[in-house]
């Protein structure tokens, strides 16, 4: 009986080793990431890269880079993967990340009715927003703290326009992703500010097109940053840097440069090698 007892048991321990959970249950981090790497298609095109040769499984949380750094403050997050270096200097100055490392770039634009009733089109951001507050053209803002968002207001800022004093119905803030957001300028046919990589993946355009780009003011750095384990000891801080220096090593940056949409490039790779 004993023996049938033992052989019972290792039969039961064969079979939890083979379960896929029972040592792999700590094989996943959490990565806090912006919207626009999920909503352009990148992640679904780079994240089965990493796990198939790693076998470490990514969870990602899309928000915008503002409650993405601010989930990261709460310890929710083991990396952060956004793109406002102001407030991603401020998140590592507080402590609360490790190091900040460039991973890729895209640039915004502005979108907007194809008939361009503000006669906003050009190259110059700047001159396009004024265009757009002068003539109180339909503008939609995400409003939500994102890195577009918060470009956005810089840009208002530089082309001396006062939001506080000249918004209005004309300006509608959602408080949502891009992707929402750009639906809800389609139905109103709106301008809007947006990553070129959710614009090129988006389908619900309806009379939008891009009306202003190129301009260098325009530029949109990501960068990636370990959540400090000094801060929350339960950051899964091997597997979080074993990701990052993924995405930074010459691997990653070919399967982010790799990712194209109708044979355009959504993210241009510029990993600062050591």
């Amino acid at each position: 009986m004993n023996r049938i007892r033992r052989n019972l048991f290792g039969l039961a321990a064969a079979l939890l080793v083979g379960l896929p959970g029972a040592h792999a249950e700590d094989r996943f981090i959490t990565v806090a990431s912006t919207t626009s790497t999920e909503q352009s298609g990148l992640f679904t095109h780079l994240l089965p890269i990493y796990v198939q040769k790693t076998g470490v499984q990514i969870r990602v949380v899309a928000l915008g880079t503002g409650q993405a750094l601010d989930t990261a403050r709460r310890g929710d997050a083991d990396v952060v993967f956004v793109h406002d270096k102001n407030a991603e200097e401020k998140f590592i100055g507080e402590g609360y990340g490790v190091e900040r490392k460039e991973v890729m770039y895209n640039d915004f634009v502005l979108i907007g009715p194809k008939d361009d009733p503000a006669k906003a089109a050009g190259k110059d951001i700047l001159d396009g927003l004024r265009k757009v507050e002068l003539a109180k053209a339909p503008f939609v803002s995400r409003g939500d703290k994102s890195g577009t968002h918060a470009a956005e207001l810089r840009y208002w800022k530089a082309a001396a326009v006062d939001l506080e004093r000249a918004k209005g119905p004309w300006y509608k803030e959602t408080g949502s992703g891009m992707g929402p957001a750009l639906n809800t300028a389609s139905s109103m046919n709106a301008y809007i500010l947006a990553d070129r990589g959710t614009w090129l993946n988006f389908k619900n355009r309806g009379d939008l097109k891009v009306l202003v780009e190129g301009d260098t003011r325009l530029f949109n750095q990501y960068g990636v940053i370990l959540v400090n384990p000094a801060k929350h000891p339960h950051v899964k801080k091997e597997l979080g840097q074993q990701f990052i220096d993924w995405l930074v090593s010459d691997e990653g940056q070919k399967a982010i440069a790799e990712y194209k949409i109708g044979g355009e490039q959504l993210f241009f790779p510029n990993a600062k090698k050591p």
